[in-house]
């Protein structure tokens, strides 16, 4: 297996950020907020051959579950994350409650009101949000609601969650 270019790995990282979402979603629903190194597998198998039953090998990233992370103050978590050189990116996986447009216009201005008065508001959706980066650039999310079937809708635009794509790409900053 051939190095992979970071254009390769760019193209991969919807693919590795669905999978770590259906990874979790295994385990079902209220699961700690958690990261994932991604790492290239061709890296992966040429520094551990033992590994290759265990790895897609036609999957240019392979995500590597890390800890759980606090959620009492994330930004304080991501911001004692520093990856070694090995690793091309990361993901995080969380649980989040949605809004419609207008109802999060309307939340109050500090972090503890609004959390509360999303938590309470009777338009809310639940969701499992993996927002990816690369070290070199490439960004996703993806996103599924929480529905009765466990099955629910999965959305995928970077756009999702701009200010946790750029707390992940901090993870990298030297």
């Amino acid at each position: 297996m051939a190095p992979q270019t970071p254009e390769e790995l760019t193209a991969a990282l919807p693919r590795a950020a669905r999978e770590i979402e259906e990874f979790t979603a295994a385990a079902g629903w209220d699961q700690p907020t958690q990261v994932f190194a991604l790492v290239p597998t061709a890296r992966l198998l040429a520094e551990e051959p033992g590994l290759a039953d265990q790895l897609d090998p036609d999957s240019p990233l392979t995500p590597i579950a890390q800890e759980s992370l606090p959620t009492e103050d994330l930004a304080e978590a991501l911001g004692q994350i520093a990856w070694p050189e090995q690793v091309a990116g990361c993901a995080l996986v969380q649980e989040i409650v949605v809004l419609p447009p207008e109802a999060e216009a309307a939340l109050p201005e500090d972090p503890a009101g609004a959390q509360q008065a999303a938590a309470e508001h009777p338009e809310r959706r639940e969701a499992r949000l993996v927002a990816a980066v690369l070290r070199d650039g490439g960004e996703t999310c993806v996103m599924r609601l929480r529905t009765e079937e466990d099955d629910g809708e999965r959305v995928e635009d970077a756009s999702l969650a701009p200010n946790l794509l750029a707390a992940l790409r901090e993870t990298f900053a030297d």
